[in-house]
């Protein structure tokens, strides 16, 4: 029995130190795979996430419009958004940051549906790896299931414009009138296989207030001629510095522009019409208060103009009423003087 009891705990001793040695190499593999699976995470704080809120537009506003607008890369204004292609360094294209986040799972995408708008819903999210063989990108699956693209095979180049969604409203509680992006779209243009004819594939919607924490952490250049300045995608978006044009708006038939309008010179005129009642609109809200503000602050300037005109050419008038007053002065005494220094001849009739 003793030998038994001996033999018991020594395998059990045994066994103990085999697992107390296995075990910070597995805890070193597990570690491992956590710091592979959060590459492009960035932490950010409480006071950072503060300064981003997850607010959408306010439900209980008294008049909103949500316009779809169209960003043409090739523009000078929206090529921040397209340079670089490739990645150098840490400077990369809008297309490349989100689509290594949607890989790393810190951001999610919803999928394009055919009527054009978006749905952020659980049930609508992308599966990162059937839109890999969907744009046919090629894809390598790392440990964990991680799937990794190579720099060379995003079709980065081919991203050539994005939708964009923006939200107009006025909202009574504070008074203001806001504009703001709600929703981004890349669309990557392919030209078919036996056809040089260009088509348009939106690839999936994001919604911006997810990503506005991200995006405020990379940066692009804002200038062809000053390659110093830069703002953070956050910014860029927020401060409008893109040139987009109107191709939709929220309507009751549910249709684009383009779809009840004839020709392109139709379609130019409604995107003109559109934008001029947004303006109209804004100029509207404190229309009957701002020109009498101004009227009141030009009727003081042109007072105080007057007044110190007035003050200038008093002299001037006394001294011309002075001059004035001398000359009548001095032609009565003038007049005067002839009168009075002739020879007075008195004729008298002599009596006969």
């Amino acid at each position: 029995m003793k030998n038994i009891a001996r033999t018991a705990l020594f395998v059990a001793v045994v066994l103990l130190g085999q697992y107390a040695v296995a075990q910070p190499p597995a805890r070193q593999k597990q570690e491992t795979k956590k710091q592979q699976a959060v590459v492009y995470e960035v932490p950010l704080s409480e006071r950072a996430k503060s300064q981003y809120p997850t607010n959408e537009t306010p439900s209980e506003v008294v008049w909103k419009r949500d316009i779809y607008r169209v960003l043409d890369l090739e523009k000078e204004k929206n090529a921040s958004l397209y340079y670089p292609v490739q990645p150098t360094g840490k400077s990369m294209n809008l297309f490349t940051y989100i689509f290594n986040r949607i890989l790393d799972n810190s951001i999610v995408a919803y999928n394009y549906n055919m009527d054009g708008y978006e749905s952020f819903t659980a049930d609508n999210c992308v599966n990162p790896q059937e839109m890999l063989e969907n744009y046919e990108i090629y894809y390598e699956t790392g440990e964990g299931g991680v799937l990794k693209v190579n720099p060379s095979d995003l079709p980065s180049n081919e991203v050539l414009s994005y939708y964009i969604k923006e939200s107009y409203y006025y909202d009574q509680r504070t008074a203001t009138y806001n504009q703001r992006v709600t929703a981004i779209c890349p669309v990557l243009h392919r030209s078919g296989e036996f056809s040089s004819e260009v088509v348009k594939y939106p690839m999936f919607w994001l919604k911006y207030d997810e990503i506005a924490p991200l995006l405020a952490q990379q940066s692009v250049v804002s200038s062809s001629y000053n390659n110093v300045s830069s703002m953070s995608l956050d910014d860029y978006f927020t401060k409008h510095c893109y040139d987009g044009e109107i191709y939709k708006t929220v309507n009751l038939r549910n249709l684009a522009i383009n779809q009840y309008c004839k020709d392109s010179t139709a379609v130019k005129k409604e995107q003109a019409k559109i934008e001029k009642q947004l303006e109209d609109f804004r100029n509207g809200l404190w229309g009957s208060q701002q020109p009498t503000v101004a009227s009141d602050s030009a009727a003081v300037a042109n007072d105080s103009v007057a007044v110190k005109a007035k003050k200038e050419k008093q002299p001037a008038r006394a001294a011309r009423k002075k001059s004035s007053s001398e000359a009548k002065a001095n032609k009565s005494k003038s007049s005067s003087s002839k009168s009075s220094g002739g020879t007075k001849v008195s004729v008298r009739r002599q009596r006969r």
